[in-house]
């Protein structure tokens, strides 16, 4: 199987399914792209938001390309 290839620049509200939910928590939501302090920078990070707690976090985004974490869509 490729690798998951994604465009950090079109992860906003993206959808996404923990393989191994914890807390309750198996779907998320991209809410935020955390903007570099350095505009010619390129985005490092989004925060993404649990569906079902609303508790958010701030990753790097290229995490959501490692499929035995994350998967695209709410499955």
């Amino acid at each position: 199987m490729s690798p998951v290839r994604l465009n950090p620049r079109k992860l906003l509200l993206s959808k996404w399914t923990a393989v191994a939910p914890q807390y309750k928590e198996k779907h998320f939501i991209v809410t935020r792209l955390v903007e570099p302090a350095d505009p010619a920078a390129p985005l490092e990070e989004i925060e993404l938001e649990a569906v079902h707690s609303r508790r958010s976090r701030i990753m790097p985004w290229r995490e959501l390309c490692d499929e035995t974490r994350w998967r695209q869509g709410w499955l």
